[in-house]
Order: C-alpha cells, then sequence, then structure tokens
C-alpha cells in the first residue's frame, strides 16, 4: 500500500475515470477540489480502492519502466511488418514521450493498447489465470447453478440476460459424468469375482419358509454384532422370540417342535408338581394339551391367524423355555395352562407369559373389535397357584348364580369368609340367559339331531330328565339350542 501512497491523484483519476477514486485529496459538491480540506481515507476505502486500481491497471510495474516496455513492443510489431527500426525509431520516441507526457499530465489516453509480454520478473504473471473480481465470480456460480437445473437451456438463457458464456464449459464427455445411485448400486461384477454379495428381501411375519430357514444364521450375526457393537455379555437373553403355533399335527412347525415340546413338558411337571414318569407320557401331553374340541377357522374379519387352539412357545438363544397353551375365540382369548423350563424360573415366566397373552390380546382387538376380553381360567381364591390371577387388574370373577361379571375387589371379602359364595349382591337378580324352554334343547341320538321334546316321549328312565334339566341349567338357553348333547 505504501507504493500506491506516491501516486498523484491526478493519475489515480486518469485510471479511475468517473469512480473519482479519492486518494488524499476530497471533492465538494461542485467537483473542485477543496486543498483546505484534507481527508484521511479509512483503512477499509484504502484497500478497496487499490485492489480495485490493480484489478484496472492489470500489471504491477514502475511507471519508470512503461516507456521501455513500449518502445521494445513497437520494434517488435516494426520487425514483424518488415520496416527498418532505425527509420521509425525517432517516431517511436516521441510517441513514447508523448505517452509519458499525458500520463503525467493526468489527461485520459484512450490509445494506449498494451497487450506486449512483459519483461521477465516485471508485470503480471500470464502463466497463473487473471484475477477475477467478486462479481465475476458470482455470475459464474449463478451459470453454474442454472446449467445443473436447466442444462439444456443454460447456456441460451444467460446470453438472452446479456451475460457471456462460461469460459469453462461442462464437457460432454459421459465417462466423466458423476454415476447415478442406480448405476452405482447394481453395476455388473464379473465373472471370476472374488466375492459376491447377494440381498434378499424375506417377509418376517408373518414368517416366510426362507425367514424360518435362515433365522439361527441371522441370530447369530445379530448376537456377534450385540457382543463387540455393544458389549452385551455372552450369557445375556438376547433373543426371546414368542411363535404362535397352530394344535395341529398337519402343521409342520408344530411337527418338528413337537418334540423339544415335549420334553420341556415331562421335565415341568415332574419339577413343578411333583409328577411321576408314568404319567408324563406322550400319550397323556397329547391328551391333556394337544387334543382340542375346537375347529380352527379363518372368518375374513377374523384376526390373521384365525381361531382355534394355539402353541405359544417362547424360544430363547434358539431354544423353547416355556409354552403358553391359548384358545383364540371370537370374544377373548382364553389361557388354557402354561409349563416352562424349570431352570429358567428366575425369568418368572407365569407373570411374563400373562402379560404377553394380554398384549396379544390387545393386538387381536385392533384387527378385530369384538375380540375383547382375556380369560386366565378357574380362580381359586384358597390356592395359592391359582390365587396369583386376582393380582391383575382390573380384572372380574363371574357369579355363579346369575352369571354376571363382578369386579374382583368385591368379591374378596366374601371369599375370605366362604369358600362359595353369590357375587351378585342383588337378592332378586336371576340369570336372564338360564334355560326357559328346555323342550328346544337339540339332541343328538342314534345318528339324529331331535329336540328334547321329541326325544324325552322315547325315554321311560326319571333320572334321564333330571340330568338333561342339569344341563339346560349349566349352559343356559342360547348355548342349548346351538350345541347338541350326546345321548346314548
Amino acid at each position: 500500500m505504501a507504493s500506491w501512497a506516491a501516486l498523484s491523484p491526478s493519475i489515480v483519476e486518469y485510471f479511475e475515470g468517473e469512480d473519482s477514486y479519492r486518494c488524499g485529496y476530497c471533492k465538494n459538491e461542485s467537483g473542485s477540489r477543496s486543498n483546505d480540506e484534507p481527508m484521511e481515507p479509512t483503512m477499509e476505502e484504502t484497500v478497496a480502492g487499490d485492489f480495485a486500481l490493480i484489478n484496472k491497471l492489470d500489471i504491477q510495474c514502475d511507471l519508470k519502466t512503461l516507456s521501455d516496455d513500449l518502445k521494445e513492443s513497437f520494434e517488435s510489431e516494426e520487425k514483424k511488418k518488415g520496416k527498418s527500426p532505425k527509420k521509425e525509431e525517432s517516431k517511436g520516441l516521441i510517441q513514447s514521450q508523448h505517452i509519458e507526457e499525458k500520463l503525467g499530465s493526468g489527461e485520459p489516453s484512450h490509445t494506449i493498447k498494451m497487450h506486449m509480454a512483459p519483461k521477465p520478473g516485471k508485470g503480471a504473471d500470464l502463466s497463473k489465470p487473471p484475477c477475477r473480481k467478486a462479481k465475476e465470480i458470482r455470475k459464474e456460480r449463478k451459470r453454474l447453478k442454472l446449467m445443473q437445473q436447466n442444462p439444456a437451456g443454460e447456456l441460451e438463457g444467460f446470453q438472452a440476460h446479456g451475460e457471456p458464456p462460461s469460459l469453462f464449459p461442462p464437457k460432454a464427455n459421459k465417462s466423466n459424468q458423476p454415476k447415478s445411485l442406480e448405476d452405482l448400486i447394481f453395476e455388473s461384477l464379473p465373472e471370476n469375482a472374488s466375492h459376491k454379495l447377494e440381498v434378499r428381501v424375506v417377509r418376517s411375519s408373518p414368517p416366510s419358509s426362507q425367514f424360518k430357514a435362515t433365522f439361527q444364521e441371522s441370530y447369530q450375526v445379530y448376537k456377534r454384532y450385540q457382543m463387540v457393537i455393544h458389549k452385551d455379555p455372552p450369557d445375556k437373553p438376547t433373543v426371546s422370540q414368542v411363535r404362535l403355533v397352530p394344535v395341529s399335527f398337519e402343521d409342520p412347525e408344530f411337527k418338528s417342535s413337537f418334540s423339544q415340546s415335549f420334553s420341556l413338558y415331562v421335565k415341568y411337571q415332574m419339577a413343578i408338581h411333583q409328577d411321576p414318569p408314568d404319567e408324563c407320557g406322550k400319550t397323556e401331553f397329547t391328551r391333556f394339551l394337544c387334543s382340542s374340541p375346537l375347529e380352527a377357522e379363518n372368518p375374513p374379519h377374523g384376526p390373521d391367524c384365525g381361531y382355534g387352539s394355539f402353541h405359544q412357545q417362547y424360544w430363547l438363544d434358539g431354544r423353547i423355555i416355556a409354552v403358553g397353551v391359548i384358545d383364540i375365540l371370537p370374544y377373548c382369548v382364553s389361557s388354557v395352562y402354561l409349563y416352562y423350563d424349570p431352570d429358567y424360573s428366575f425369568l418368572s415366566l407365569g407373570v411374563y407369559s400373562a402379560l404377553r397373552e394380554i398384549g396379544f390380546t390387545r393386538q387381536l382387538h385392533q384387527k378385530t373389535s369384538q375380540l375383547s376380553y382375556y380369560y386366565m381360567g378357574f380362580y381359586i381364591h384358597s390356592c395359592p397357584k391359582m390365587k396369583y390371577k386376582g393380582q391383575y387388574r382390573p380384572s372380574d370373577l363371574l357369579c355363579p348364580e346369575t352369571y354376571v361379571w363382578v369386579p374382583i375387589e368385591q368379591c374378596l371379602s366374601s371369599l375370605d369368609n366362604s369358600k362359595y359364595c353369590r357375587f351378585n349382591q342383588d337378592p332378586e337378580a336371576v340369570d336372564e340367559g338360564r334355560s326357559k324352554e328346555p323342550d328346544r334343547l337339540q339332541v343328538f341320538h342314534k345318528k339324529a339331531i331331535m329336540p328334547y321334546g321329541i326325544y324325552k316321549k322315547q325315554q321311560k328312565d326319571p333320572r334321564e330328565e333330571a340330568a338333561v334339566l342339569q344341563y339346560a341349567g349349566l349352559v343356559g338357553q342360547a348355548c342349548s339350542e346351538r350345541m347338541l348333547l350326546l345321548r346314548n
């Protein structure tokens, strides 16, 4: 900046023209200099002016060498034209002197053309790109942005606005263009590739056959990932999978897991209930927990799994550790039985399975709104193994006389006093669904279906009528007309 301070204001004004760059002086409103009002420019104005001046001059040489450069330029031009440099030497000197005079006087001259190459070490370095102003850089950025948005019409649109085309137009060579995501992912590999990556999409719910076939291998990868990345201990129960298996030997999953499930049942019965081995055979297991009077149904508006009897298997690290036997009915999920591995008693699998079954019932309710209840089976207040069911709230108990549901909180005091009691506190209440017309009860006799009114005319045993009426009182009028009472 010190070298530019030596320039006189007239020199600065010549190169700036109408910009009126101020160097040490300011102009008044009339345009004349006011020598008695010196102005101290700020640092920002000085620096900005210096750079503007450098860009306009585009040279870094002293004024003393200007005439020498012009002289050499004229001599080289005359040599190309074939003229003698001696004849024009005086003319060149006059022109150079005339230029120096004009430069010194501050008068503008529009005849100066400086296209000659400077001497080594002097002037602008032509091997480097020219200095570009911020405005030109902004224009170039705008042009590139428009080219990205509209590659086809970018050049025409820019020229329509009076903008010059880019100095660096995009190359048409397709090989230099970036690859698309599809080209990068689906790029074909050579036949002799050392490795081959295959990506499969496998349905996980409901599990497809491919998902079941690759489950163990997938789990091993997951377990290794958890141990290495998340520092999980090897013995951490990382996988707890619950599988719903239809109770049918025709189902391949039930059939393949039957042996393991039966072994678990024997282990549970002997350890928890102290059953002898001869009472834990496959026949007893099949009769107790596999044979079901329910038929499998898959109505269009029912749950995806359908209705019927199921085993809900709890798998941990590739092994069955618990099985919950349940019935899925149109209005409820009924919990039939649970057996588990005694080695995992510390997990409180009884409580956990009950919570899972409650959550499963809620899940089915979202699909089938009428399926709204979860039945835990019989409640025996004096039996610790059955009394735990009262800990889940809200819970209701069925009145054995009026067959209405009563909150368990209202029943506990009565059960503390008596093993059997009527829960409904209204003495006038009766069973609204009781059997009122027993003759309409349906009987299956000698391969024929008939009402009880016709059947009783063929029977003379008075005990038969008492047994049928007891049955009708237990099932109610509606069920007695829907079900068949088998009589020999």
